[in-house]
């Protein structure tokens, strides 16, 4: 492997995080708008304030390293999506700040009907960031992103049976990982109710999950069978892999499992990404321009994986020192604040 094929492994490495951690993130924003009124998803609403208040800004670290590195790295590349996929790219950004800002606007809300408004901005970005991203990653694979400045259809390239089935994936499987990551939470709070009340909502998305996921493979059959051919050719071990680890996770949750059951699902997230890794090496567009004809200066990919090798050893250990302080209950709010809080709402 060259130099710029192991930028690349870290560029899909960076994926993999962030669609481990981001996902679920989001999938919380959708549990969160589809919770009911102000009475009937208070408590809901509560577990995934709790669960995600102290971590939810540190999963776009890895979206931060993603761009910044394909940007670097693999500028022709990075050009050619942006300007090809900017509309669906545009609405995942401003999905981004819109649940971001009014997830931490609601905070601050004097009024249960100003949160409950927040809440559901917070909803609506949290399934349109999802969404989108997936319908652009639909539109790389299904070949619609050529080489050049703006040389795509702005929005034949990410409206498309391929991208919308992969994009509806995203949002499902986000629900579906998050649903499973609150029943941990729910547990660990000591909350009977809650428990089952996310336990029956992975039971519901995890199927609906598999069905999308079915059809994305059947759309890109049909849509570009040549990328289908490699991602089924190629990576079917890691999507069995992905697809076994999603199993296990669904029958963990149904059988009130929680004992490692967030890292299975992580397993599976990474699995499904990895099986997309490996069907569209060497291309960073398919199929028209390579890794080796898109990549930088030898130079720069040398220095890129320096730095992804110092961020590994310094970002890495303090997110797992977040996460685990986290689990122990060492962040939040302070008790008497969230007592007060509980009481406005």
């Amino acid at each position: 492997m060259t130099t710029a094929d192991w930028v690349a492994l870290v560029i899909v490495f960076a994926v993999v995080l962030y669609a481990s951690s981001g996902l679920a993130d989001f999938g919380a924003g959708f549990w969160d708008l589809v919770a009911g009124g102000r009475d009937a998803g208070r408590r809901p609403r509560a577990l995934i304030d709790t669960a995600i208040t102290p971590v939810w800004e540190s999963n776009h670290v890895w979206l931060i390293f993603l761009l910044v590195t394909t940007w670097t790295a693999f500028g022709a590349a990075f050009a050619a999506m942006m300007t090809t996929l900017y509309i669906p790219l545009a609405l995942a950004a401003f999905g981004i700040v819109l649940r971001g800002a009014n997830f931490a606007l609601r905070k601050d809300a004097e009024r249960a009907g100003g949160r409950h408004l927040t809440g559901w901005l917070f909803g609506i970005g949290a399934v349109l960031t999802p969404f989108c991203l997936g319908a652009a990653l639909g539109g790389l694979v299904s070949a619609r992103v050529p080489p050049g400045n703006a040389a795509g259809d702005p929005v034949t390239s990410w409206l498309n049976p391929t991208s919308v089935a992969v994009g509806l994936l995203a949002v499902a499987l986000g629900a579906f990982v998050s649903a499973v990551y609150l029943v941990v939470e729910a547990r660990t709070a000591g909350d009977p109710f809650l428990e089952r009340y996310f336990r029956r909502r992975a039971l519901i998305s995890g199927p609906v999950a598999l069905g999308l996921g079915i059809a994305s493979l059947v759309t890109l059959r049909f849509d570009q069978k040549e990328m289908f051919d490699r991602i089924a050719g190629r990576g079917w071990p890691l999507i069995l892999v992905g697809v076994v680890a999603l199993a296990a996770t669904f029958l963990f949750a149904a059988r009130g499992r929680t004992l490692g059951i967030r890292l299975v699902a992580a397993v599976g997230v990474a699995g499904l990404v990895g099986a997309w890794g490996v069907g569209q090496y060497p291309y960073l567009l398919p199929f028209s321009l390579t890794i080796a004809d898109g990549a930088g200066a030898p130079a720069t990919q040398r220095w890129l994986l320096i730095w992804a090798l110092i961020a590994l050893v310094t970002v890495v250990p303090a997110l797992v020192l977040l996460y685990v302080l986290d689990q122990r209950g060492r962040l939040g709010e302070d008790p008497a604040t969230a007592r007060e809080n509980r009481r406005k709402a």
